[in-house]
Protein backbone atom coordinates (compact mmCIF):
# COMPACT_ATOMS: atom_id res chain seq x y z
CA UNK A 1 0.00 0.00 0.00
CA UNK A 2 1.07 3.32 -0.59
CA UNK A 3 2.67 5.89 2.44
CA UNK A 4 2.01 9.23 3.10
CA UNK A 5 5.24 10.85 3.91
CA UNK A 6 5.93 13.87 6.17
CA UNK A 7 9.68 15.70 6.21
CA UNK A 8 11.76 14.89 9.56
CA UNK A 9 12.20 18.08 10.43
CA UNK A 10 8.46 18.41 10.54
CA UNK A 11 8.03 15.18 12.65
CA UNK A 12 10.68 16.27 14.90
CA UNK A 13 9.09 19.53 15.70
CA UNK A 14 5.78 18.50 16.09
CA UNK A 15 6.81 15.65 18.69
CA UNK A 16 8.89 18.07 20.44
CA UNK A 17 6.07 20.21 20.90
CA UNK A 18 3.67 17.46 22.15
CA UNK A 19 6.17 16.02 24.21
CA UNK A 20 6.12 19.91 26.43
CA UNK A 21 3.44 18.99 28.81
CA UNK A 22 1.83 22.34 28.87
CA UNK A 23 1.82 23.24 25.99
CA UNK A 24 3.56 26.71 25.71
CA UNK A 25 6.57 25.56 24.24
CA UNK A 26 3.96 24.85 21.27
CA UNK A 27 2.46 28.54 20.85
CA UNK A 28 0.31 28.55 23.95
CA UNK A 29 -2.12 31.09 24.24
CA UNK A 30 -2.25 32.80 20.81
CA UNK A 31 -5.79 34.24 20.27
CA UNK A 32 -6.87 31.11 17.98
CA UNK A 33 -4.65 28.53 19.58
CA UNK A 34 -7.62 27.41 21.85
CA UNK A 35 -11.25 27.15 23.13
CA UNK A 36 -13.89 30.19 21.43
CA UNK A 37 -13.49 33.69 23.79
CA UNK A 38 -17.47 33.79 22.96
CA UNK A 39 -17.74 29.92 24.21
CA UNK A 40 -18.47 28.13 20.89
CA UNK A 41 -17.64 24.63 20.48
CA UNK A 42 -13.89 25.14 18.45
CA UNK A 43 -13.34 22.28 15.71
CA UNK A 44 -10.32 21.65 14.02
CA UNK A 45 -10.40 19.96 10.53
CA UNK A 46 -7.69 18.38 8.82
CA UNK A 47 -8.31 19.70 5.46
CA UNK A 48 -11.48 22.00 3.86
CA UNK A 49 -14.18 19.48 3.26
CA UNK A 50 -13.85 18.41 6.50
CA UNK A 51 -14.12 22.38 7.02
CA UNK A 52 -16.91 23.11 5.45
CA UNK A 53 -19.03 20.22 6.63
CA UNK A 54 -18.14 21.41 9.90
CA UNK A 55 -18.92 24.87 9.11
CA UNK A 56 -22.53 23.80 7.70
CA UNK A 57 -23.40 21.18 10.36
CA UNK A 58 -22.36 23.58 13.27
CA UNK A 59 -23.15 27.15 11.97
CA UNK A 60 -22.39 29.62 14.55
CA UNK A 61 -22.85 27.69 17.28
CA UNK A 62 -19.18 27.02 16.12
CA UNK A 63 -15.32 28.31 15.40
CA UNK A 64 -14.17 25.69 12.39
CA UNK A 65 -10.27 26.05 12.25
CA UNK A 66 -8.76 24.49 8.83
CA UNK A 67 -5.21 23.57 9.82
CA UNK A 68 -4.55 23.20 6.07
CA UNK A 69 -4.06 26.93 4.68
CA UNK A 70 -5.78 27.41 1.14
CA UNK A 71 -3.32 26.82 -1.82
CA UNK A 72 -1.40 24.24 0.44
CA UNK A 73 -1.72 20.24 -1.16
CA UNK A 74 -2.71 18.55 2.39
CA UNK A 75 -0.91 15.64 1.59
CA UNK A 76 2.14 17.87 2.51
CA UNK A 77 0.69 19.25 5.44
CA UNK A 78 3.46 20.29 8.12
CA UNK A 79 2.13 21.49 11.36
CA UNK A 80 3.74 24.73 13.04
CA UNK A 81 3.48 24.64 17.25
CA UNK A 82 0.73 26.87 17.17
CA UNK A 83 -1.44 24.68 15.22
CA UNK A 84 -0.33 21.75 17.67
CA UNK A 85 -1.62 23.48 20.63
CA UNK A 86 -5.16 24.42 18.60
CA UNK A 87 -5.14 20.39 17.94
CA UNK A 88 -4.12 20.20 21.81
CA UNK A 89 -7.18 22.79 23.08
CA UNK A 90 -9.88 21.98 20.31
CA UNK A 91 -13.40 20.48 21.78
CA UNK A 92 -13.35 18.66 18.40
CA UNK A 93 -10.85 17.52 16.03
CA UNK A 94 -12.20 15.71 12.52
CA UNK A 95 -9.26 14.03 10.42
CA UNK A 96 -9.03 11.25 8.04
CA UNK A 97 -6.60 8.62 9.39
CA UNK A 98 -3.66 7.96 7.25
CA UNK A 99 -4.02 11.14 5.08
CA UNK A 100 -1.80 13.65 6.83
CA UNK A 101 1.00 11.47 8.73
CA UNK A 102 1.76 14.70 11.33
CA UNK A 103 -1.86 15.25 11.95
CA UNK A 104 -2.02 11.26 13.29
CA UNK A 105 0.85 12.10 15.10
CA UNK A 106 -0.57 15.55 16.95
CA UNK A 107 -3.81 13.32 17.65
CA UNK A 108 -1.97 10.10 19.47
CA UNK A 109 0.18 12.87 21.57
CA UNK A 110 -2.69 15.32 22.43
CA UNK A 111 -6.03 14.52 21.08
CA UNK A 112 -6.93 10.79 21.20
CA UNK A 113 -9.66 11.60 23.28
CA UNK A 114 -10.97 14.35 21.23
CA UNK A 115 -10.37 13.59 18.10
CA UNK A 116 -12.97 12.36 15.13
CA UNK A 117 -12.38 10.03 12.54
CA UNK A 118 -14.56 11.17 9.74
CA UNK A 119 -14.16 7.81 7.52
CA UNK A 120 -15.86 5.84 10.68
CA UNK A 121 -19.55 5.09 9.09
CA UNK A 122 -17.74 4.60 5.15
CA UNK A 123 -17.39 1.27 3.80
CA UNK A 124 -13.51 2.16 2.57
CA UNK A 125 -12.59 1.64 -0.91
CA UNK A 126 -9.33 -0.28 -1.36
CA UNK A 127 -6.15 1.86 -1.73
CA UNK A 128 -4.69 0.18 -5.03
CA UNK A 129 -0.79 -0.17 -5.35
CA UNK A 130 0.82 0.50 -8.32
CA UNK A 131 3.91 -2.15 -8.26
CA UNK A 132 6.32 -0.01 -11.12
CA UNK A 133 5.48 3.78 -8.96
CA UNK A 134 8.68 5.40 -8.24
CA UNK A 135 9.08 6.46 -4.76
CA UNK A 136 8.97 10.22 -3.94
CA UNK A 137 12.34 12.00 -1.89
CA UNK A 138 10.95 11.54 1.77
CA UNK A 139 11.42 7.52 1.81
CA UNK A 140 9.43 5.42 4.76
CA UNK A 141 7.27 7.88 7.00
CA UNK A 142 6.93 5.21 9.23
CA UNK A 143 3.14 4.89 9.39
CA UNK A 144 1.05 1.76 8.65
CA UNK A 145 -0.41 1.67 5.16
CA UNK A 146 -3.77 2.63 4.72
CA UNK A 147 -6.68 1.15 5.61
CA UNK A 148 -8.32 2.26 2.47
CA UNK A 149 -8.97 4.99 -0.06
CA UNK A 150 -9.01 7.95 2.01
CA UNK A 151 -11.13 10.38 -0.48
CA UNK A 152 -14.53 9.65 1.00
CA UNK A 153 -15.69 12.91 0.70
CA UNK A 154 -15.72 12.78 -3.82
CA UNK A 155 -19.18 11.04 -3.27
CA UNK A 156 -21.75 13.86 -1.48
CA UNK A 157 -23.66 11.11 0.06
CA UNK A 158 -20.64 10.48 2.43
CA UNK A 159 -20.31 14.28 2.97
CA UNK A 160 -23.86 13.73 4.16
CA UNK A 161 -22.81 10.33 6.99
CA UNK A 162 -19.53 12.99 7.62
CA UNK A 163 -21.88 15.66 8.61
CA UNK A 164 -23.99 13.17 10.82
CA UNK A 165 -21.02 12.03 12.82
CA UNK A 166 -20.14 15.63 13.12
CA UNK A 167 -23.56 16.18 14.32
CA UNK A 168 -23.55 12.99 16.90
CA UNK A 169 -20.44 14.30 18.49
CA UNK A 170 -21.71 17.93 18.62
CA UNK A 171 -24.60 17.27 20.50
CA UNK A 172 -22.60 15.04 22.78
CA UNK A 173 -20.35 17.43 23.62
CA UNK A 174 -22.62 20.06 23.93
CA UNK A 175 -26.82 19.12 24.24
CA UNK A 176 -27.98 22.57 24.38
CA UNK A 177 -27.18 22.34 20.43
CA UNK A 178 -28.85 19.39 19.65
CA UNK A 179 -31.45 21.22 17.68
CA UNK A 180 -29.20 23.56 15.86
CA UNK A 181 -26.77 20.58 14.82
CA UNK A 182 -29.60 18.48 13.88
CA UNK A 183 -30.97 20.69 11.67
CA UNK A 184 -28.12 21.83 10.27
CA UNK A 185 -26.68 18.23 9.53
CA UNK A 186 -30.83 17.90 7.64
CA UNK A 187 -29.95 21.03 5.74
CA UNK A 188 -26.32 19.54 4.55
CA UNK A 189 -28.15 16.24 3.88
CA UNK A 190 -30.95 18.06 1.92
CA UNK A 191 -28.02 20.09 -0.23
CA UNK A 192 -26.10 16.77 -0.46
CA UNK A 193 -28.67 14.86 -2.43
CA UNK A 194 -29.97 17.47 -4.43
CA UNK A 195 -26.29 17.50 -5.95
CA UNK A 196 -26.15 13.90 -6.54
CA UNK A 197 -29.31 13.87 -8.41
CA UNK A 198 -28.06 16.51 -10.37
CA UNK A 199 -24.56 14.21 -11.04
CA UNK A 200 -26.65 11.19 -11.66
CA UNK A 201 -28.76 13.07 -14.16
CA UNK A 202 -25.68 14.80 -15.63
CA UNK A 203 -23.31 11.45 -16.17
CA UNK A 204 -26.31 9.33 -17.62
CA UNK A 205 -25.40 9.27 -21.02
CA UNK A 206 -21.58 10.15 -21.11
CA UNK A 207 -19.85 8.61 -24.68
CA UNK A 208 -17.14 7.48 -22.56
CA UNK A 209 -17.23 6.11 -19.14
CA UNK A 210 -12.95 6.00 -18.47
CA UNK A 211 -11.51 8.65 -16.50
CA UNK A 212 -7.75 8.95 -16.97
CA UNK A 213 -7.01 11.40 -14.11
CA UNK A 214 -3.35 12.00 -12.54
CA UNK A 215 -3.65 10.77 -9.46
CA UNK A 216 -6.45 7.85 -7.95
CA UNK A 217 -8.51 10.62 -5.96
CA UNK A 218 -11.67 9.88 -7.57
CA UNK A 219 -12.86 6.22 -6.75
CA UNK A 220 -15.75 7.12 -4.74
CA UNK A 221 -16.74 9.61 -7.31
CA UNK A 222 -16.22 7.09 -10.63
CA UNK A 223 -17.87 4.28 -8.26
CA UNK A 224 -21.33 6.19 -7.59
CA UNK A 225 -21.60 7.73 -11.30
CA UNK A 226 -20.72 4.52 -13.44
CA UNK A 227 -17.13 5.88 -14.01
CA UNK A 228 -13.61 3.55 -14.01
CA UNK A 229 -10.96 5.22 -12.72
CA UNK A 230 -7.67 5.09 -14.55
CA UNK A 231 -4.73 6.78 -12.28
CA UNK A 232 -1.56 7.26 -13.75
CA UNK A 233 0.06 7.96 -10.41
CA UNK A 234 -1.47 6.12 -7.28
CA UNK A 235 -3.73 7.66 -4.28
CA UNK A 236 -0.25 9.26 -2.89
CA UNK A 237 0.05 12.72 -5.95
CA UNK A 238 3.76 13.10 -4.85
CA UNK A 239 4.54 9.44 -5.95
CA UNK A 240 6.29 9.75 -9.50
CA UNK A 241 4.99 6.79 -12.40
CA UNK A 242 7.16 4.98 -13.68
CA UNK A 243 8.38 5.57 -17.49
CA UNK A 244 6.77 1.85 -18.04
CA UNK A 245 3.20 3.06 -16.54
CA UNK A 246 3.14 6.64 -18.88
CA UNK A 247 3.57 4.27 -21.70
CA UNK A 248 0.80 1.76 -20.23
CA UNK A 249 -1.43 4.75 -20.10
CA UNK A 250 -0.82 6.29 -23.28
CA UNK A 251 -1.57 3.34 -24.64
CA UNK A 252 -4.53 2.69 -22.92
CA UNK A 253 -5.98 6.61 -23.87
CA UNK A 254 -5.21 5.51 -27.78
CA UNK A 255 -7.11 1.86 -27.41
CA UNK A 256 -10.33 3.16 -25.87
CA UNK A 257 -10.74 6.24 -27.44
CA UNK A 258 -10.23 8.83 -24.68
CA UNK A 259 -10.25 12.34 -25.53
CA UNK A 260 -9.42 14.19 -22.21
CA UNK A 261 -6.92 13.77 -19.36
CA UNK A 262 -7.62 15.03 -15.99
CA UNK A 263 -5.07 16.98 -13.35
CA UNK A 264 -5.79 18.69 -10.50
CA UNK A 265 -5.55 22.53 -9.24
CA UNK A 266 -2.75 21.76 -6.39
CA UNK A 267 -0.26 19.50 -8.42
CA UNK A 268 1.78 20.03 -10.91
CA UNK A 269 0.05 19.21 -14.47
CA UNK A 270 3.35 18.09 -16.24
CA UNK A 271 2.49 14.41 -16.27
CA UNK A 272 -1.09 14.98 -17.24
CA UNK A 273 0.22 17.37 -20.07
CA UNK A 274 3.14 14.60 -21.01
CA UNK A 275 0.22 12.18 -21.84
CA UNK A 276 -2.00 14.18 -23.59
CA UNK A 277 1.03 15.65 -26.05
CA UNK A 278 2.04 12.15 -26.57
CA UNK A 279 -1.54 11.27 -27.37
CA UNK A 280 -3.21 13.84 -28.92
CA UNK A 281 -5.86 14.28 -25.52
CA UNK A 282 -6.46 17.34 -24.22
CA UNK A 283 -6.29 18.12 -20.15
CA UNK A 284 -8.97 19.65 -18.05
CA UNK A 285 -9.15 19.95 -14.35
CA UNK A 286 -10.56 17.86 -12.14
CA UNK A 287 -10.48 19.02 -8.68
CA UNK A 288 -10.41 16.52 -5.79
CA UNK A 289 -11.43 19.37 -3.28
CA UNK A 290 -8.77 18.64 -0.38
CA UNK A 291 -7.84 22.22 -0.58
CA UNK A 292 -9.25 25.74 -1.99
CA UNK A 293 -7.35 28.09 -4.09
CA UNK A 294 -5.67 31.40 -2.61
CA UNK A 295 -8.23 33.73 -3.16
CA UNK A 296 -11.11 31.24 -4.11
CA UNK A 297 -15.02 32.13 -3.49
CA UNK A 298 -15.73 28.32 -3.95
CA UNK A 299 -17.01 26.01 -1.97
CA UNK A 300 -17.92 22.35 -2.26
CA UNK A 301 -20.91 22.29 -4.05
CA UNK A 302 -19.95 25.21 -6.83
CA UNK A 303 -16.67 23.49 -7.07
CA UNK A 304 -18.67 19.79 -7.53
CA UNK A 305 -20.91 21.66 -10.11
CA UNK A 306 -17.43 22.46 -11.63
CA UNK A 307 -16.28 19.34 -11.38
CA UNK A 308 -19.35 18.18 -13.16
CA UNK A 309 -19.05 20.15 -15.71
CA UNK A 310 -16.07 19.10 -16.78
CA UNK A 311 -16.81 15.18 -16.31
CA UNK A 312 -19.79 16.22 -19.36
CA UNK A 313 -17.47 18.16 -21.56
CA UNK A 314 -14.71 15.61 -21.49
CA UNK A 315 -16.31 12.38 -21.82
CA UNK A 316 -19.03 13.23 -23.78
CA UNK A 317 -22.05 13.43 -22.18
CA UNK A 318 -25.16 14.43 -24.07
Amino acid sequence: MPRFSIPPHTRVATLACVAALGLSACGGSSPDSGASAEGRTTVVAAFYPLAYAAIQVGGDNVDVIDLTPPGAEPHDLELSPAQVAQIAEADLVLYVPGFQPALDDAIDQVAADHALDVTEQIPLLPAEEHSDEQEDDHGDDGHDALAGDPHVWLNPLNMSIIGAEIRDRLATLDPSLQGAVTAGSSDLDVAMTALNDEWLTGTATCRSRDLVVSHEAFAYLAAQYDFAQVGIAGISPETEPSPARLAEIADFVRANGVTTIYYETLVDPKVANTIAAETGATTAVLDPIEGLAEGSTQDYVSLMLANLAAIQSGQGCA
